[in-house]
């Protein structure tokens, strides 16, 4: 199971490194490319990369002091257009938010004339 940093790194690399071609990114960039919340050190990046290597996510062909020559193999790829596939399955529709209210709008005036009729029989 792959974690949600290693998920943002590997959507990183598959952006700076396209086609499934060898490219140099450093480490700088991949840390600014991070949302805030999910920013990691340069030794905590390299961790990251050496695992995702190690589960054949990505492909380094060298590390020269915080630049990487690498690739995304077919199987980080497919990892990245699972969860992208996941998240727009698992996304709400924007008019959840409008159907809720009026939903909800509707159940009220329903109420109220209940109410009317009631009261005046």
């Amino acid at each position: 199971m792959i974690d949600i940093k290693s998920k943002l790194v590997l959507k990183i690399l598959s952006k700076e490194c396209p086609n499934g071609g060898y490219g140099v990114v450093e480490t700088k960039d991949i840390i600014s490319a991070l949302p805030a919340k999910y920013r990691v050190e340069p030794e905590g990046l390299e961790h990251i990369l050496i695992y995702l290597e190690r589960q054949e996510y990505i492909s380094i062909k060298y590390d020269d002091d915080g630049v990487f020559c690498l690739c995304v193999l077919p199987f980080g790829n497919e990892i990245i257009e699972k969860t992208s596939e996941k998240q727009k399955s698992e996304g709400k529709s924007p008019h959840f938010w409008l159907v809720f209210i009026l939903a909800f709008l509707g159940s009220v005036c329903g109420s109220l004339l209940g109410i009317m009729i009631r009261s005046l029989g």
